[in-house]
């Protein structure tokens, strides 16, 4: 019954709203669709998806909003003035579309308009909304530049390239991560990652695209990758497991071709 009361309320918190900034009934004396609508839910008679969307629509908004204005004053570099923005738009609109899949708030950040010479890496709690762990370096794929060093240009989702994939992904299960850097094996934490922006990173499993510490990342520049966010060994074995099953990442770069048609970056918030 509380829970049954606090739904009533925000459904009819929306509906104020609705009301109070919508020019679409021209007759007092006549219901329009806005009104029908209120009156409809209000008597129990809409369907769910209607009284989700009233509710949920601006909550979605205002997360968006409230997280820019948390984290803008604490992430001290970005490429791009849309680089938080877009982050946060996919992250709020795939756990309102897939509350299942997001287990924890925790959400791994990589600007990759930014050298591999810059920290360009952060861990956000995104229920505290505070920095987890951040500014750190993270490596990029080979693929997605020509030099060791610098900003990479290139974003591929085929196997084989060697290149990073940018998006959103979930992440899964933790692993025992082995590698070679200038000949030389090495073991660490790896994360399995989901890439859920269909046609730019969605071949990441298969790919075996995954989070995990390396060698060549040190606290002030990273190597190369084969197309993972990989991090300093220390920071992988602490922050890795934290986002294990349930966490979320996103890799971002200034990329038109990408931001245009992802459908978590392109998502509707109201």
């Amino acid at each position: 019954m509380i829970q049954k009361k606090y739904l009533q309320n925000a459904i009819v918190g929306g509906i104020a709203v609705l009301f109070g900034s919508t020019r679409l009934i021209p007759n007092p004396h006549v219901d329009g669709p806005a009104a029908t609508t209120a009156i409809a839910i209000i008597s129990g008679a809409a369907k769910d998806t209607a009284a989700a969307a009233l509710v949920t629509g601006p909550a979605a908004k205002s997360r968006v909003v409230v997280a820019l204005e948390s984290f803008q004053t604490t992430v001290s570099r970005l490429s791009s003035s849309h680089a938080l923005e877009d982050a946060f738009r996919s992250y709020f609109a795939y756990k309102s579309a897939h509350p299942e899949d997001v287990k924890k708030p925790y959400l791994y950040f990589v600007d990759y308009g930014l050298p591999s010479t810059v920290a360009r890496g952060y861990v956000f709690d995104m229920n505290a909304m505070k920095v987890v762990d951040g500014p750190f370096m993270v490596a990029h794929g080979r693929g997605s530049s020509p030099s060791r060093y610098g900003v990479p240009t290139r974003f591929s989702n085929r196997s084989g390239s060697n290149a990073t994939s940018l998006g959103l992904y979930v992440a899964q299960e933790t692993y025992s991560f082995r590698g070679k850097t200038a000949g030389k094996s090495y073991s660490s934490v790896g994360l399995r990652l989901e890439g859920v922006s269909e046609g730019f990173n969605d071949n990441a499993r298969a790919r075996k695209v995954v989070a995990h510490g390396a060698p060549y990342v040190t606290p002030t520049k990273a190597g190369r990758s084969e197309g993972c966010p990989a991090m300093e060994q220390t920071r992988a074995k602490r922050l890795l497991p934290t986002l294990a099953n349930g966490g979320m990442v996103f890799l971002y770069a200034p990329d038109d071709s990408w931001q245009s048609h992802d459908q978590w970056v392109t998502a509707s918030t109201e």
